[in-house]
């Protein structure tokens, strides 16, 4: 095992400072930990246990994970906790995500997770533990001026995570360390393998636990039988035939079943719109068809980080001009934000392909994240 060594920078105050890495057993978090003992920092690590793999599925890698996990923290010499927050996550994040699917909309669980799990229930529990901070593998960088507490992105463009994190307090994020945020992935795999840790290769989770690699569509009907019904065209011609609304999102193409029609062209069909009442789903032929885009979108309501912006404050009718993105890793669209009676009004530059309703539009300033809401 490798020396560690104090950065000659480091000031007496880490040593007498603990912080609570959450580590999932993936190569971010390892490294994380590793950082933060560089540093000087007093280190324990927390693997949470979310979701009750204990259900004859394959899916969820949780007992991989921990042991990973507990292979890094004894090669780092910490200690390793372990807690289940299943209960937590299930009335706090996947109930409402199956009461947005049920209702027609599109959730993002990270999203949910961070704001309720993460940076909520875990960092209560680290306080248990006695840790003054918390840290987290997220690629993204706090900033702190004036008494104030800033998230910014990561510095890694095409990792940049801030756009999952925008629903938490600043309280929290006062509380919460992103040593990876200054770095780029490629670096964080590099450190990871010189220091021989067992996740230098793993490799990285491409979704949420409780699914897994299975069909998303497999998981979605244990809980939530579909209603098969219409395929319509924008004219109102039947095209086709859905197996239940909640399986199909805005601007998807894939798995729609519909081709080849006499009436048609050889143009492929994506979803455009849902109609509830009818339960009937609206589909348009070519992917730069009208109806797939939009130039606006309402919120209900914003949650700013750091308080409302003061041209807002000064004025509620002004409008309040920044970058958004109304998906992760969309490049930032220049857009203004209108206050109004009923929430927020968007208004964006270039028209705005699949706005989803149930994802979230969140809002910068060039690197500094603002906040978001979810897409009405």
């Amino acid at each position: 095992m490798p020396t560690f060594k104090k950065k000659t920078t480091l000031s007496t105050q880490a040593a007498k400072t603990k912080v609570i890495v959450g580590m999932s057993g993936g190569v971010d978090s390892s490294v994380t930990a590793l950082l933060l003992k560089q540093q000087g920092y007093v280190v324990e690590g927390l693997f949470m246990k979310n979701w009750d793999e204990d259900d004859g599925t394959e899916y969820c890698t949780a007992q991989q994970d921990m042991s990973d996990a507990q292979s890094v923290a004894d090669m780092l010499k910490i200690p390793l906790h372990s807690v289940n927050f299943a209960s937590e996550y299930w009335d706090d994040v996947f109930q409402i995500f199956l009461q947005e699917y049920k209702s027609g909309r599109t959730p993002n669980p990270d999203i949910l997770c961070n704001k309720e799990i993460k940076f909520k229930v875990f960092l209560d529990y680290a306080e248990l533990l006695g840790g003054d901070y918390i840290a987290t593998g997220h690629y993204a960088r706090t900033s702190t001026k004036n008494g104030r507490t800033y998230l910014l992105k990561g510095i890694d463009d095409s990792k940049d995570q801030s756009y999952f994190l925008h629903a938490v307090n600043e309280a929290a994020f006062s509380r919460t360390l992103f040593p990876i945020g200054e770095m780029k992935k490629t670096e964080v795999r590099k450190i990871a393998e010189e220091y021989g840790l067992i996740t230098a290769k793993k490799k990285d989770s491409t979704g949420i636990c409780f699914i897994g690699e299975r069909r998303f569509k497999d998981f979605l009907e244990q809980y939530l039988p579909g209603q098969p019904g219409n395929i319509e065209s924008s004219d109102g011609d039947i095209i086709g035939q859905h197996s239940g609304l909640m399986y199909y999102t805005l601007g998807q193409r894939q798995g729609l079943g519909v081709g080849g029609l006499k009436t048609s062209d050889d143009n492929p069909w994506y979803v455009s719109g849902k109609d509830l009442s009818r339960n009937t789903l609206i589909a348009v032929q070519g992917g730069s068809h009208p109806l797939l885009f939009s130039d606006s979108l309402k919120v209900s309501e914003l949650h700013w980080i750091n308080g409302l912006p003061e041209e807002i404050i000064k004025n509620e009718n002004t409008d309040f001009s920044c970058q958004a993105k109304t998906r992760y890793r969309q490049d930032d669209q220049q857009c203004q934000v209108i206050k109004t009676e009923g929430g927020y009004l968007m208004k964006f530059n270039t028209p705005q392909r699949s706005l989803t309703p149930g994802q979230s539009v969140v809002l910068y300033r060039d690197s500094i994240c603002l906040g978001g809401g979810v897409i009405k």
